[in-house]
């Protein structure tokens, strides 16, 4: 090109000089770009419904970018010019989905556009850009086209532009990624979806390129009309094709950075689509990933009828490259690839291509056959049965009629010289060969992998086998473990490639990744040890194993930024390609300081381990496929590592010294992360719907109400013979018929392809569906012995296979009996629930697991999965698995040893939660024997033990070594036998009858031993986190019985009791106490909010004060002490609310320090490590894991007080106003740190002060009975007496609402008590604030009587001569439900009148009365006929009931209808009384309704109903309103 000079010597024109003189053509084009006018560079004001638009409609931000990722659809307010690029900048992304932005152009005007959930729903003539991929109308029509969009950043700028010959470009940061489209119509407006991870852009220009651009732009204007004239054309004609025919060629030109030109290519059957796998396949062929990828099922049972073909012929010199994604071992033969000139229309499929006689050339092994027939035994030096996944194949038929194949991007030479002009590609997916995807040359990525295949393809020892290696290789030896040189750019490695780490590490935290010099050999095991750490960062280091090379890896920053091939541990968790697998698995590598190690193994099966301080962490993952390198990443304090040489295989949890296990090495039954009941967890694979949380023990389906189905979730390992895999209902929706599958398959989850449902499957499958037993999709039998259908939240599912072969189903923990009999003994069979219809949300019991006598008649519950055990008190039990000389007494809490001195080693039932005590009493002694009671912790789950207890166990405690085992024999502390420790404490061998011996683990992992209650000291150290306690009745001691309990018996019904209150509602002082209900509270440690905090919040009164000071939301708080374990943390009270808006407080707490924490907008963004309590649900790294949990906060009213505590079992609980509300979640880390949310109307909260001492809750509790007590005689509710500041009624607007309904009765305020605050409102809200029972108890004897939820009570006033204080202690409560009419007469009389039941006496009439209200006409005796009335003279009978479920009903209480003189809005109103009855004038009998279903669940039927014929056996306690 010559040099240009512009010069503006015309206004309007501009002029170009070059060395070439001026031309038309672009004076012509400069002129009009000088006149035209400038579009403005603003968005449409209609845009997608989640779309807030700013900054004068040049900003858009898709609201809710968490929760949502759709609806972000924006366009430019004018059409398109041509040239002109609509370019936006990424100004925000989030990491919560898949996909990013899209742009495009539409010729759809946005003033009447109906917009679609995402740009791809555009049709009427819409081109969009997606990813790598161009959509006409929502169809791919060029696929790998310019950047990978969803590769972009924050700050990248993506533009659109229409050229002036009709064609779509895209433009990302100033380069022209080419021609897109072609043959685009006017009148276009840009488009731009803020979809996915994108969430905010901001429109940057809308103007033509600039003048390098320009330039660019001209060179190809004039390459396209030199190419016009010259002969060239691709989609018009040659001037020297004689006759004019169209050029059958095909130019892959791209232009300007990858694009191919979109011209149709004319002649033949040849076009522009792009290159898929034809719809038409072989009988077992899956498609997927819009027919880019192949898959045969059944891989393990079938090795054929895997044969796929194009969906077109193929170009001359175009390239048909395919990735091979999965290979299974159990086959020989492996992929075969070629052409074929049969239509796939009319193809009849063969089992395998090279059974096809005619018109086809196929590559198997490394030869090349035609029509099925060798033509060349040695084709190349490769061979296909030797490439392993990853590897890419591909073949390109030549223009001159040659077919080439090409090995990871290698040409293989000419395998046929001569090929018909139209060929299909062709895929057998034969043997080992499984999954292929096809791939394409533009995609930058898949061409670094393939040139990484390559580099390896070249390396000699490819394909070959590698040799065995020993379990422990010789340092010495060349196969030694070292760091490979190419390491992370912060990263150094010294010491002869032994020791890695980061030379800067206080000036950097991360791209400090290494990795090993060669690959991993099965069971090797690779461990380094922490040398240095620096304080200035968070996190620390990373371990973990990756199939990549790292001679070819490019090294990310970090290692879990990869997206493929490598499974790491961090934190306490576990991540497989950058997604978090695992919440909740081993110690936390946070915590650990220098000279810790940290190691990894892949066993033999698979399966992949992580060790600390060499202490097996349990199994993280399986099906790791072999040769993987270890990788350490040096990350945040981690500065760094060295490699520890000989390094034996630690003791794994599946390991056993009785020999190999009988299931197949390759299964994850086989990996017994099973080596617990607890190890039972959901898959990691599951229906596209579901999702797992909660460290794998909950499943939950998404979008629950517009989505039914694709929820199937499967247990992660098989179920042994005998062994019950349990779920509890949490959620469901009233949406949908049907609900719960359950059942079993013998498909492991690998194999397994999710259908829409399980009962879709047509092998090795049975299911559980409404009453009907299916086995592969067909129905066996109806009517089973229960009904999935009927279930409701709390249930209890469970399933079991028997030993010979049976399937059980259990409800609620009861038998239903043999559902079906033969299923394959012997062959793994896993659970599996399918989450549809009405089922939502389900968990895994602790009840999961293998069967023994303490599991067969519990009754645990989802709030109560603790064993209940049958001694008062006492909450351990042993297990039923013991030494052969035990006997087990009093229901597994007593041990005998029936004969000789050893075979005396017994369990816990259950594993001991952190600093969980398990203590026994020696109860009898043998003084001829010496030698003296063993006590300890072990791995060893007795689960696992066989049934028989005469074989599996060592005779003693110390020659237990088949698990890792910590003990203290005597005064010797030991691990598997080996002396660890001397002379640790008092000798166990000089304990006598009366002594108690105790051992615990505590939260630091170490264990330790209490005699007589007193603390040892710390035993041993680095115990793994699942244990059992273990004790050997040895030598002198011959008897034992548990004395501990645990500190959580019943997270449901044991709560603490009230700071408010010594009563927690009505009835409490006729409870059982219950010994370690209440925990032992720590003194308090001062608690002051942190000054890191949301933007919103302003501090004062020395931080313990907060308020939000803008908006509603941005007010983040944490506490800046951590929460200690047993202590009450307060938020004194609910200080202002703003009615203006909705929601309020939420509070939980954080897992990891808070001092760096970059505060998001509302706690529910916090994903690790944090547990929230919001309305009424509990969340967990923002997933909901429990619903219905206290009461709603976003109904606590001002002057609330909310608390947090954490007991010493790690779990969490909410405190109302004192009330504790039961277990929020579990495995709450230490240290923790209090979290609030001053959100919506909660705008300020404040602390307690420090208090000048310390007053027990148990002190406080009685004072405020007493005076209780002291007003009226009777305990009902913490709202009798509450803190002045603490009333819980003063904002219900229900009780507001009741209040004036009573208003418009204009009844006289003198039969009403004076004092509101006896006045009670049972609202759902009220009632779970004050943290009311259902049911209590009342008089002399007791008798059961329920709360009146949903009623509102306003307190009566007592008559002078009654004696309230007794009559309320003794009597019993009821209800009287009544008539409006009747309340004045009844009031007057001061006691229920005959007549006034109700039931007798009230016949409704539809006329409205003077006061507002519409009123039954009260029927009085004069109604009767004679002789009945003068029998309701001589029996005067009153109807009562227990409960208002039964009183409350319209026959005994009509309803009335009124207008609240407040809203102006129409109610239905219901009265009624509550009254005390002298116990003995009543009689019980049944309801008189004719019912036939229960109308109370505490009350059957046939005593619902009291009858009083004493006309002073009855008190007026109280007036209750119902409002609906």
């Amino acid at each position: 090109m010559g040099q240009f000079a512009y010069q503006e010597n015309i206004p309007g024109h501009l002029y170009c000089h070059c060395s070439g003189g001026l031309t038309n053509t672009n004076a012509l084009f400069l002129n009009s770009q000088a006149a035209r006018v400038k579009m403005a560079a603003e968005l449409h004001p209609c845009s997608g419904k989640l779309i807030g638009l700013s900054n004068s409609n040049r900003t858009a931000q898709r609201n809710q970018p968490v929760q949502e990722f759709n609806h972000g659809l924006v366009l430019s307010r004018e059409p398109l010019k041509d040239r002109d690029v609509f370019t936006v900048r990424i100004d925000k992304k989030v990491n919560s989905w898949s996909g990013s932005i899209e742009i495009g152009v539409t010729s759809l005007d946005p003033a009447g556009l109906d917009f679609p959930s995402s740009a791809t729903g555009l049709k009427g003539g819409s081109w969009i850009v997606s990813g790598c991929s161009v959509l006409r109308d929502g169809r791919s029509v060029l696929e790998e086209y310019g950047r990978d969009l969803d590769q972009l950043s924050e700050g990248d700028r993506v533009g659109i532009q229409r050229s002036t010959h009709g064609e779509l470009h895209l433009w990302v940061n100033g380069q022209d990624c080419g021609a897109a489209a072609s043959g685009l119509p006017t009148g276009l407006w840009a488009v731009v979806d803020l979809y996915g991870k994108c969430t905010q852009v901001t429109v940057v220009s809308c103007e033509p390129p600039s003048l390098a651009e320009r330039d660019t732009e001209r060179e190809t204007v004039e390459e396209r009309e030199g190419s016009s004239s010259g002969g060239g054309s691709v989609n018009g004609n040659s001037s020297d094709s004689g006759g004019g025919t169209g050029n059958t060629g095909s130019v892959n030109s791209p232009a300007g950075g990858g694009g191919a030109r979109l011209g149709a290519v004319t002649g033949g059957m040849l076009t522009n689509d792009a290159l898929l796998f034809h719809e038409k396949c072989g009988t077992l062929i899956k498609l997927s990933n819009n027919n880019k990828t192949a898959e045969r099922r059944r891989p393990l049972d079938e090795f054929n009828n895997g044969v796929v073909m194009t969906n077109r012929p193929l170009r001359h010199n175009e390239m048909f490259e395919i990735r091979i994604d999965k290979l299974v071992d159990k086959w020989s033969g492996s992929i075969e690839i070629g052409v074929t000139t049969h239509n796939p229309n009319n193809l009849d499929y063969p089992a395998t291509m090279t059974n096809l006689r005619s018109g086809t050339i196929m590559m198997s092994g490394c030869g090349i056959l035609t029509n099925g027939k060798g033509t060349r035994r040695e084709y190349c030096e490769f061979s296909l049965d030797e490439l392993q996944e990853g590897d890419h194949i591909g073949l390109m038929h030549k223009a001159s009629g040659a077919l080439h194949f090409y090995i990871n991007g290698i040409d293989q030479g000419v395998a046929a010289a001569q090929t018909p002009a139209v060929v299909y590609a062709v895929v057998d997916l034969y043997g080992m060969a499984v999954k292929v995807t096809i791939v394409h040359n533009h995609n930058h990525s898949d061409r670094l992998r393939r040139n990484n295949a390559i580099m390896r393809a070249l390396s000699p020892d490819v394909g070959r086998p590698r040799p065995a290696h020993s379990l422990t290789p010789d340092p010495d030896t060349p196969d030694r473990l070292l760091f490979h040189s190419n390491c992370g750019q912060k990263a150094a490695i010294i010491s002869e490639g032994r020791t890695a780490l980061r030379p800067h590490a206080t000036d950097d935290f991360n791209h400090g990744v290494v990795l090993s010099g060669r690959p991993l050999h099965s069971n090797e095991v690779f461990q380094v040890r922490i040398d240095k750490m620096v304080d200035k960062w968070a996190g620390s280091i990373e371990i973990g194993v990756t199939t990549h090379n790292p001679a070819y890896l490019q090294l990310p920053s970090t290692m879990t930024n990869l997206r493929s091939g490598t499974w790491m541990m961090t934190g306490n968790g576990v991540m497989h390609n950058g997604t978090t697998i695992l919440d909740e698995y081993g110690h936390n590598l946070d915590r650990l300081k220098a000279g810790d190690t940290v190691g990894v193994v892949r066993k033999e099966d698979g399966s992949l381990h992580f060790f600390v301080n060499g202490v097996a962490q349990g199994p993280a993952a399986w099906n790791v496929p072999p040769s993987v390198y270890a990788v350490v990443d040096l990350y945040g304090q981690a500065a760094q590592a060295t490699i520890m040489d000989d390094v034996d295989l630690p003791t794994l949890p599946e390991d056993s010294s009785e020999g190999p296990t009988v299931m197949s090495p390759s299964s994850p039954c086989s990996v017994a992360g099973g080596n617990s009941a607890n190890d039972l967890r959901f898959h990691q694979l599951h229906g596209t719907n579901a999702v797992i949380t909660n460290g794998g023990r909950t499943a939950l389906r998404q979008n629950c109400r517009s989505e039914f189905n694709d929820a199937i979730v499967i247990s992660n390992r098989c179920l042994r013979d005998g062994e019950l895999f349990e779920i509890v209902i949490q959620k469901m929706v009233d949406r949908w018929s049907g609900s719960i599958e359950a059942g079993v398959t013998a498909i492991r989850p690998e194999e397994l392809e999710f259908p829409n449902t399980m009962t879709d499957i047509d092998y090795d499958t049975w299911m559980l569906s409404g009453t009907a037993i299916m086995q592969d999709g067909n129905t066996m039998r109806n009517n089973y012995g229960c009904d999935l259908d009927t279930l409701t939240t709390g249930s209890r599912i469970g399933m079991m296979r028997s030993a010979t072969g049976d399937l059980h189903y259990y409800i609620n923990g009861v038998d239903q009996g043999v559902a079906c009999t033969g299923l394959p003994p012997g062959k793994e069979v896993y659970a599996v629930i399918d989450l549809y219809g009405q089922c939502v949300q389900v968990s895994i019991t602790s009840s999961s697991g293998p069967q023994d006598n303490s599991l067969c008649t519990s009754n645990i519950t989802e709030r109560s999965f603790p064993i209940h055990s049958p001694v008062a008190g006492v909450a351990h039990r042993l297990h039923s698995k013991h030494g052969k000389n035990v006997v087990l007494l009093g229901e597994g809490c007593q041990a005998v040893r029936v004969g000789g001195y050893a075979h005396g080693i017994v369990f816990s039932a259950k594993e001991l939660k952190t600093d969980e005590l398990f203590e026994v009493k020696i109860d009898e002694v043998d003084d001829q024997w010496s030698g003296s009671l063993h006590m300890g912790l072990t791995t060893l789950a007795p689960p696992e033990l066989p049934s028989c207890p005469m074989s599996g166990l060592s005779p003693s405690l110390t020659q237990l070594r088949s698990k890792v085992t910590w003990l203290l024999a005597g005064s010797e502390v030991r691990r598997n036998g080996l002396l660890q420790r001397q002379n640790y404490g008092a000798s166990l061998d000089r304990l006598t009858v009366g002594n108690r011996v105790g051992v615990k683990r505590c939260s630091d992992d170490t264990m330790h031993v209490l005699i007589d209650g007193e603390d040892m000291g710390p035993a041993a150290t680095a115990v793994a986190k699942n244990v059992y306690a273990v004790l050997d009745l040895y030598g002198r001691v011959t008897a034992v019985s548990i004395v501990s309990s645990s500190v959580l018996e019943d997270a449901g019904s044991v709560k603490a009791p009230s700071l408010s209150s010594d009563s927690c509602s009505e009835g409490e002082e006729d409870r059982t106490p219950v010994e370690g209900g209440e925990p032992a509270l720590v003194p308090n440690t001062v608690m002051a909010f942190l000054e890191n905090h949301g933007k919103n919040i302003q501090l004062s009164h020395e931080n313990l004060t907060a308020a939000r000071v803008s908006s509603y939301n941005q007010g983040l708080l944490v506490t800046a002490q951590p929460l200690p374990r047993q202590q009450l943390f307060q938020v004194l009270c609910i200080d202002r609310l703003n009615a203006s808006w909705t929601s309020s407080l939420s509070l939980g707490v954080i897992g990891h320090s808070p001092d760096r924490l970059n505060f998001p907008s509302t706690a529910c963004c916090l994903k690790r490590s944090v547990w929230l309590l919001q309305r009424d649900s509990v969340f967990h790294n923002s997933l909901k894991i429990c619903e219905n949990y206290g009461p709603n906060l976003d109904t606590c009213p001002e002057g609330t007080v909310l608390g947090l505590l954490v007991d010493g079992n790690s779990c969490l609980h909410l405190y109302v106003n004192g009330m504790d509300q039961g277990v929020a979640a579990q495995d709450i880390p230490t240290p923790c740190y209090p979290l609030i949310d001053l959100y919506g109307q909660c705008e300020q909260v404040r602390l307690p002060p420090p208090p000048p001492f310390q007053t027990s809750v148990k002190a406080r509790c009685q004072g405020d009975m007493e005076k209780a007590d002291m007003v009226d005689g009777i305990k009902e509710s913490v709202c009798w007496m509450p803190h002045p500041e603490v009333n819980p009624n003063k904002t219900c607007e229900y009780q507001a609402l009741c209040s004036r309904f009573k208003d418009l009765l204009t009844l006289p305020d003198g039969y009403f008590n004076e004092d509101a605050k006896y006045n009670l409102c049972y609202c759902e809200s009220c009632h779970k604030l004050r943290g009311d029972e259902s049911y209590y108890k009342r008089g002399e004897p007791p008798r059961d009587y329920a709360l009146p939820f949903g009623w509102c009570r306003f307190a009566l006033r007592s008559e002078p001569h009654c004696d309230v204080s007794n009559s309320f202690k003794q009597w019993h409560i009821a209800y009287h439900g009544t008539s409006v009419g009747a309340l004045r007469r009844t009031l007057d009389h001061a006691q229920l009148l005959s007549g006034t039941s109700s039931i007798f006496s009230v016949s409704p009439v539809k006329t409205e009365g003077p006061n507002g209200y519409s009123e039954p006409e009260e029927n009085s005796s004069n109604s009767l006929p004679d002789r009945d009335r003068e029998r309701d003279r001589e029996v005067p009978r009153v109807q009562l009931s227990p409960t208002m479920r039964y009183s409350g009903l319209e026959m005994f209480a009509p309803k009335v209808q009124f207008r609240d003189p407040r809203s102006h809005c129409c109610h239905q109103a219901q009265v009624g009384f509550q009254v005390c009855v002298r116990p003995g004038s009543y009689k019980v009998g049944p309801q008189t309704l004719g019912a036939i279903e229960p109308l109370d669940p505490r009350f059957s039927n046939t005593e619902i109903e009291w009858i009083t014929k004493d006309q002073g056996g009855t008190l007026l306690y109280g007036l209750l309103i119902r409002v609906e």
